[in-house]
């Protein structure tokens, strides 16, 4: 399955999305709109049932088996819905030509059934390899029986020699530290931050455990069979042994006999720890492109003073194009969020102009920059605050019709002032007239550009320029933008 000729991702959900089961409904009375509107996938959140049961985003994962069906955590639905209501959205997305990506968690469990005297070292949460005192005996929730599933859908119990560590003993309450098994090994092929980043959260999934890669490979079978997916996006996966995700994905693509697309978050500003991920998975996993998040975000905040000529230095898009997923902003990076790293309101029009009318990556728009989002919460002060995120629907939907019918063929790009830059897009047989598109920081931009078509009138779709603009002879035109803005200029 290839991403689609100029195909877009949404996200669907941010951190916050309300938690009051309607979400599946939602996406199936929105999916033909998002369809015309130039979606062509959307990740859903985990949709199986979390440790706080209807209240959960999806990450602290109990029960990969209950997808909104059994009376688990408090709950029957998810935070999201039933099982029925996942089954009909997925079923009307793909019917609208949507793809559906799932989430998927392998890294950890949380919320076990019953306790199991283990013997475990403790280790030091910032250096893996720092003992910080003898093996004990600790005291840990890591049988999960699912007696509200009672075997349904699986027999698979697990329990402490299906997880590497935990970071609790509850012998000691309140004394935190990482409690690596007897006979356990951190995975190495894992980001080296902490020593070894193998341990992230909850009871860490031992994957290199052959019951364990079984039932999580049997897992990605039922959950194509039962519900359906085309792609799916791997959770932190700089935490979890890099050579087990090519092996999950041959299996699921066997049995589903279609090539399952596959993005991962390996969340790093090094552009180096992607290449060597990259490389341990044979280039078989997409990434998000967190380095050029992060260039927006300075870019967002540093206003004039930002080079934009940099803008896509250290970044995956330049120096793997074809493995990038460009993104502007995620739930864990929104307000108030674990990597909360926000790309300014006045400067997002700008990065998704970036990402979505450029030949390089593959684009996911963020639905809380789509829609608008409201929601308190306490930020990292301890206080509470309130977050209004604006909706930049009426540009990312000018960029997106752009996309989908201007934005093909050669690209040149005129990087050659701080504060300006622009680019062609020359078309194709098919989409004529091409696309030149012009952004600026700071002062209003004005930048002479060629589209290699001569005497072509072309005017700005956004609105932002009233008057139109005429190629020469050579095919250059004096092309214009606001200040801080983006101007997309189309064949009139």
């Amino acid at each position: 399955m290839s991403t689609q000729l100029n195909g877009v991702m949404l996200q669907g959900f941010h951190w916050y999305t309300a938690a009051d089961g309607t979400f599946w409904k939602s996406l199936t009375a929105r999916a033909l709109e998002l369809s015309e509107k130039g979606f062509t996938s959307i990740w859903i959140p985990p949709s199986y049932k979390g440790n706080s049961g209807g209240l959960d985003v999806g990450y602290a994962v109990y029960d990969m088996y209950d997808l909104g069906e059994f009376d688990q955590k408090g709950s029957i639905r998810t935070k999201y819905g039933t099982i029925d209501e996942l089954k009909s959205a997925t079923k009307k997305l793909r019917d609208c030509g949507i793809q559906v990506y799932l989430d998927v968690v392998i890294n950890h469990r949380i919320g076990g059934d019953e306790e199991e005297e283990i013997r475990a070292t403790p280790r030091s949460d910032d250096n893996r390899h720092s003992m910080l005192g003898e093996t004990r005996t600790i005291r840990a929730k890591t049988k999960f029986t699912f007696p509200g599933r009672q075997d349904v859908h699986s027999r698979f119990k697990w329990s402490s020699e299906h997880f590497t560590a935990v970071d609790f003993d509850l012998n000691v309450p309140g004394y935190h530290a990482v409690y690596l098994f007897e006979g356990k090994t951190f995975d190495e092929k894992v980001d080296l931050e902490k020593g070894s980043f193998d341990y992230l959260m909850g009871c860490d999934v031992d994957v290199k455990h052959p019951d364990v890669q079984d039932e999580i490979k049997r897992w990605g079978s039922w959950y194509y069979d039962h519900v359906g997916f085309d792609g799916v996006r791997f959770d932190a996966v700089k935490h979890v042994e890099a050579g087990f995700f090519p092996e999950w994905l041959r299996h699921v693509r066997q049995h589903a006999k279609q090539r399952i697309f596959a993005v991962g978050e390996y969340w790093s500003y090094d552009v180096e720890a992607l290449h060597a991920f990259v490389e341990a998975t044979d280039g078989d996993v997409h990434l998000f492109d967190a380095p050029l998040l992060r260039n927006f975000s300075d870019a967002s905040r540093s206003e004039n003073d930002y080079d934009l000529r940099q803008i896509f230095d250290n970044t995956l898009v330049k120096d793997q194009p074809t493995l990038a997923v460009t993104i502007v902003a995620n739930h864990d990076t929104q307000p108030l969020q674990a990597l909360e790293n926000v790309v300014e309101a006045w400067f997002t029009p700008i990065a998704y102009a970036m990402i979505l009318l450029r030949r390089d990556g593959y684009p996911c728009v963020f639905c809380a920059d789509y829609d608008g989002a409201e929601y308190t919460d306490k930020g990292r002060d301890g206080n509470e605050h309130h977050i209004s995120i604006p909706s930049h629907r009426f540009l990312i939907d000018i960029f997106l019709d752009c996309r989908r019918n201007f934005a093909y063929g050669d690209q040149t790009n005129y990087f050659d002032h701080p504060n300006c830059v622009g680019w062609t897009r020359t078309g194709d047989d098919d989409h004529k007239g091409g696309v030149a598109v012009l952004v600026s920081n700071a002062d209003a931009g004005a930048k002479r550009m060629s589209t290699l078509k001569p005497m072509i009138t072309y005017r700005d779709c956004t609105g932002h320029i009233a008057d139109s603009v005429t190629t020469d002879n050579d095919g250059f035109g004096d092309f214009l933008c606001p200040p801080r803005s983006v101007s997309i200029w189309i064949p009139a």
